[in-house]
């Protein structure tokens, strides 16, 4: 866990927390997710990636700030839109733009694609095309972490789409019976495809349903990195600690549609101008700046170093192989076993 020397409560929690090293890093992952999902979103319109992607444009402090507290033996599960969880966790660059070209370097040799990164060495497993789909999983790693005593937590990342699906309730209900050390957290960026929470959930805050799970449930601004970061550090904490599970409903919003095929009628420009203006980035950089971590310069720097490392990972991804014909069965069946 994260020492915490200060005593002035009114300094924010992650500033208290964590150190300037650490801050800097957080700050340099939040801008290299956004800089990768813009190069991703350029290089789709330019034909070099097919298929579709889902954009957590607008994202980047619930993802970073629910990895603070984590090591690469935690593990953390997905959702369709998880490009940025991949980032928070470590994930390598090139391997991912690589899996979004289908490229034999990927992360999952080009079999993949977009919505099925994984990265089991630092504890990712995996993304998830299927709403509330990595829910089950995490409970399972997490069951595993419990019964071999590794101490490792789970996070869960998911969307408030998935907070309708059965899978959610009935993982949770499990979680909280074996007091397993999970702790889910909910992207709620107001709409599942262009279906709004009003219009799909009938409870205000998703994570009001804690409740019926005998766990804690804490709703907070999502793009708000210290308020993420505070909220999700107590959970893991507590998971840690054999109290098991936790809720925590990051409230944001996705700048872009909800995949490339989304033309965005259900949104006024307004509203989306409106969030923008809470720029999770912008808002993480003021802080570190407020309290004498960073100055322009070195925000500009971290800007510079950024697009050149998602430059070196888009030419990489183009120069990669791709894969051979007769290898489209390989990694998707066993290979035959002599008689």
């Amino acid at each position: 866990m994260p020492d915490s020397t200060a005593t002035d409560r009114n300094v924010p929690y992650a500033i208290r927390a964590y150190s300037p090293d650490q801050l800097i890093e957080a700050l340099r992952k939040m801008y290299l997710i956004r800089r990768f999902e813009e190069g991703a979103e350029d290089s789709y319109t330019r034909g070099l990636i097919h298929g579709t992607m889902h954009l957590s444009i607008g994202q980047e402090a619930s993802a970073v700030g629910a990895c603070m507290s984590l090591t690469d033996d935690d593990k953390i599960t997905s959702t369709h839109r998880g490009h940025g969880h991949c980032v928070a966790k470590g994930a390598d660059l090139g391997k991912m733009f690589a899996e979004f070209f289908g490229k034999e370097t990927g992360y999952c040799r080009g079999r993949g694609g977009s919505m099925h990164i994984a990265d089991v060495e630092k504890g990712n497993l995996g993304a998830n095309g299927i709403v509330a789909g990595g829910i089950p999983i995490a409970v399972g790693a997490a069951l595993s972490a419990k019964r071999l005593g590794t101490g490792a937590v789970t996070v869960c990342f998911f969307g408030d789409g998935a907070n309708n699906e059965g899978a959610f309730h009935e993982a949770l209900n499990m979680a909280s019976i074996w007091k397993l050390p999970v702790v889910f957290v909910c992207e709620n960026n107001r709409y599942g495809m262009s279906t709004s929470t009003e219009r799909s959930t009938a409870v205000k805050s998703i994570a009001d349903r804690a409740a019926a799970y005998s766990m804690p449930g804490e709703r907070v601004d999502g793009n708000d990195f210290s308020a993420v970061t505070e909220a999700v550090d107590a959970a893991v904490a507590r998971a840690r600690n054999g109290d098991g599970p936790s809720l925590i409903e990051n409230v944001t919003y996705r700048w872009r549609g909800h995949s490339k095929s989304d033309r965005n009628r259900y949104r006024t420009k307004e509203e989306i101008a409106e969030w923008q203006e809470r720029d999770p980035i912008a808002r993480m950089a003021a802080m570190l700046k407020e309290h004498g971590i960073t100055d322009d310069a070195a925000v500009a720097s971290i800007e510079k170093d950024v697009e050149q490392a998602v430059e070196a990972a888009i030419a990489f991804a183009k120069d990669s192989p791709a894969p051979r014909i007769e290898d489209a069965t390989r990694d998707v069946y066993s290979p035959k076993v002599a008689a």
